[in-house]
């Protein structure tokens, strides 16, 4: 034992911890990119990518207007272009290596112009299995000719040396074939053999690859499939074993789904989506030219809204500038949905749709999927089931680093006070109307605590909507009396 003589200090560990607050709109979208646009096209399969802006997303995964089969790029387009958003976290299924995603060309002569260009009308090339032969020798891509894509998906090959005689090549190539790509793809798997994952079963890799926690989960052009839409589903309650999170799903806008908002109903049961963490809307929508899926629309006015708000989600979408032109089908064909039949038919039923306000089209839709069905205000209303899941995720983050300390009473007041200091914020930031987290005896009985089982609990109240604001009018016989009469 040391012999002290003299002025010391020590320092003690703060009772107070500063909160991780998770991203509540980090959209994670699964589906199909053009890859062939790619230096390397099987780089980002099997895997989740996160783009921080439109050009790294561009390199990493490519990019087309053709949304229909390369779904990705929607969201691509919506996030980056429209409502400037980042980062967002794509997973491509469509694999260059699966022999069902690619076509195999036969050899092909094309005509050379006189300076030495042909059109190869085959789509999706993949430039690592083309093969441009002239005279029957084999040419080399970057030395003897150069090729550029064309809109469409066309090629253009230029040659780089002099023409044959006979101004022909020979060219031989794989496509990428995206029409292959079906619900299985997308719903993806677990390989016990190998441990690979695919499709929707890679957002579980997320958190352990970036430590980012997802906030809603998508598939636009897929997320109509009951399948797909389950799988979203189930990945919202206990990702990774915890997390939580939102998927927000599409009735198809055609006769897979509902092409009148009347059939929108029985289309929402026909699609399974009945869950509290789930967001259903139809139709479509359009900017422009350039149809979209309005899951796609408001999974980024979400992100948006969260983060002008801090990154917090207490506000609800519904009533929120969608940035679109107009709401359609499938096929093209305009949907003029008016307040009333927004509000009776679609509203009614837990169904988000978008209808042309005062102020141009906005979102239109307070509730979730378990609407009518659930009506506790916690899993009805959007923006309350998404601040319980942001309170959830938070709370994981902040605190795991005490999981396997001491159970004692240092930790229980350590645990209580922090959560109170950070609702304390939330309550006079006016994100919510109170928050208080207390420790009770009888939610930790002798038998949990020998269990090292510490329970705590936490009573928050997220405001919700006004979604019906009402003025009475009354005419004032005795005004106009006193008026007359001059009184």
């Amino acid at each position: 034992m040391p012999f002290y003589h003299g002025a010391y200090s020590s320092e003690k560990s703060t009772s107070l911890v500063s909160p991780v607050i998770s991203s509540a709109g980090l959209q994670v979208y699964v589906g199909t990119a053009p890859i062939y646009l790619t230096n390397d096209p099987s780089a980002t399969v099997g895997k989740p990518i996160v783009c921080y802006d439109f050009a790294a997303c561009q390199q990493q995964l490519g990019y087309s207007d053709d949304f229909k089969n390369f779904t990705l790029c929607e969201a691509m387009d919506v996030n980056f272009r429209v409502f400037n958003n980042a980062p967002v976290i794509f997973i491509n299924v469509l694999d260059p290596n699966n022999s069902k995603h690619v076509t195999k060309n036969a050899e092909e002569s094309l005509t050379l112009s006189e300076d030495g260009v042909a059109t190869y009308s085959k789509k999706y090339v993949l430039l690592d299995k083309l093969t441009v032969k002239a005279n029957s020798k084999e040419l080399v891509l970057g030395t003897d000719y150069i090729t550029e894509f064309m809109e469409g998906g066309g090629l253009r090959i230029t040659l780089l040396v002099q023409n044959p005689v006979d101004k022909t090549i020979k060219v031989t190539s794989t496509s990428l074939n995206p029409e292959n790509v079906s619900t299985t793809d997308i719903v993806g798997g677990y390989n016990s053999v190998t441990g690979a994952e695919t499709g929707v079963e890679l957002i579980r890799r997320i958190f352990p690859l970036y430590g980012l926690v997802p906030g809603s989960l998508l598939a636009p052009g897929w997320s109509s499939n009951p399948t797909v839409a389950a799988a979203l589903t189930a990945k919202t309650n206990a990702l990774n074993g915890n997390f939580k999170c939102m998927s927000i799903v599409d009735i198809a806008a055609d006769a897979n789904g509902a092409t009148v908002y009347t059939d929108c109903k029985k289309a929402k049961t026909d699609l399974g989506a009945t869950d509290i963490r789930t967001i259903v809307l139809w139709p479509m929508a359009q900017i422009g030219t350039k149809k979209y899926h309005l899951s796609t629309i408001c999974g980024a006015l979400l992100a948006s809204t969260d983060a002008e708000h801090g990154d917090v989600p207490y506000d609800s979408p519904s009533n929120l500038a969608a940035k679109i032109t107009g709401t359609i089908l499938a096929d093209g064909t305009p949907v003029l949905l008016d307040q009333q039949q927004a509000n009776d038919v679609l509203n009614a039923q837990g169904i988000t749709t978008a209808i042309n306000s005062i102020n141009g089209y906005v979102l239109w839709g307070n509730c979730t999927a378990g609407y009518p069905g659930n009506t506790d205000p916690k899993d009805y209303w959007i923006n309350c089931r998404r601040m319980f899941n942001w309170d959830a995720n938070n709370f994981i983050l902040t605190y795991f680093q005490h999981v396997d300390r001491n159970y004692s009473r240092q930790l229980v007041r350590t645990i209580v006070d922090s959560k109170n200091m950070t609702g304390n914020g939330y309550v006079a930031k006016d994100y919510m109307a109170a928050y208080k987290c207390t420790f009770l005896d009888s939610e930790n009985t002798e038998t949990d605590i020998i269990s090292g089982h510490l329970t705590t609990h936490t009573c928050l109240a997220p405001y919700v909507p006004a979604q019906y604001i009402e003025n009475i009018d009354e005419f004032d016989v005795e005004a106009l009396n006193a008026a007359l009469k001059g009184e």
